[in-house]
């Protein structure tokens, strides 16, 4: 598998996920309770961290052998 390829599949998890979160978050503004927004929130948290790292792997992978593409010092050795 190329980067490219795998740049592809980063995305597509990017967007499962940034589904996953939208519908949460509808749910979140639907709750009746102080103790389901809490219990949302919490699953929200860990959804949003991987929705960001998925995206910029996704662009990161997508670039990574272009001359000048400044590459972010989280992912690189």
């Amino acid at each position: 598998m190329t980067l490219l390829e795998l740049s592809v599949e980063y995305r597509a998890q990017a967007q499962a996920l940034r589904a996953r979160i939208a519908r949460l978050e509808g749910l979140m503004e639907e709750a009746g309770t102080e103790e389901e927004r809490l219990l949302l929130c919490a699953r929200l948290r860990p959804l949003r961290v991987m929705w960001r790292e998925a995206r910029d792997l996704s662009v990161l992978t997508a670039h990574y052998y272009e001359r000048g593409y400044h590459r972010s010092g989280r992912y690189t050795v």
